[in-house]
């Protein structure tokens, strides 16, 4: 008997709205890479579209220390906010971010991988929650037993921070970022789980496409 050839996508899936979260989300996630530790450019999916759109040049000489994007099926509403840090009463209507830790360098932007959620960066932007999840490729050969936080290297997790908390200051004005403290992979697989029912409550629960890895 002949083998029959492999399901395929006739039309591009929606990055944010077409793909699901993860094959075992929040703890395996799908992420969504906008940006790699290689762009000076802030690159960010259109939302109408699904195409990457190029934002803004940083200001500054900074550039991420990871891959860099976004969960599919995730939105930061009023349940992302409520597991912010206190007084924070909205987010920021964006799919939550996650930073992909691997080994091996990835130059490329605009591809999909399996990650694996061991924390987050509890960021307020102008008030607004803006978690980071933190995480590592899922089969990474150095970093894909890791399963928490803790077990990343300070200096790894300093870099981070410090990242979130300068890549958008302008010379000659005050910056609005604030690093409210990091978490561990019970509280970033929480946040996950709030951002995933979130956008369920937005744009409804129609089944999104599977990818099969």
């Amino acid at each position: 008997m002949t083998t029959p050839p492999p399901p395929f996508y006739r039309f591009r899936p929606h990055p944010w709205h077409g793909l699901d979260a993860g094959p075992s989300a929040p703890s395996v996630v799908h992420a969504y890479i906008e940006i790699t530790p290689f762009d000076t450019i802030k690159y960010e999916i259109d939302k109408a579209t699904g195409y990457l759109r190029v934002d803004r040049p940083q200001s500054g000489s900074s550039q991420p220390p990871t891959l860099y994007g976004f969960i599919p099926r995730t939105y930061c509403g009023q349940r992302v906010a409520a597991l912010s840090a206190p007084g924070v009463e909205r987010a920021d209507g964006d799919p939550l971010d996650i930073c992909v830790i691997s080994e091996r360098a990835i130059t490329r932007a605009e591809i999909v991988l399996n990650a694996r959620v061991i924390g987050g960066i509890q960021m307020v932007d102008g008030g607004e929650a803006d978690d980071k999840i933190v995480a590592v490729l899922d089969n990474d050969l150095f970093w894909g037993s890791s399963s928490e936080l803790a077990e990343l290297p300070k200096a790894l997790l300093d870099r981070l921070s410090h990242y979130f908390s300068t890549y958008k200051l302008v010379p000659g004005q005050t910056g609005k970022v604030v690093i409210a403290g990091v978490y561990g992979r019970n509280h970033a697989e929480l946040v996950v789980e709030a951002a995933m029912s979130d956008y369920a409550e937005a744009y409804g629960d129609a089944p999104p496409a599977t990818l099969r890895f």
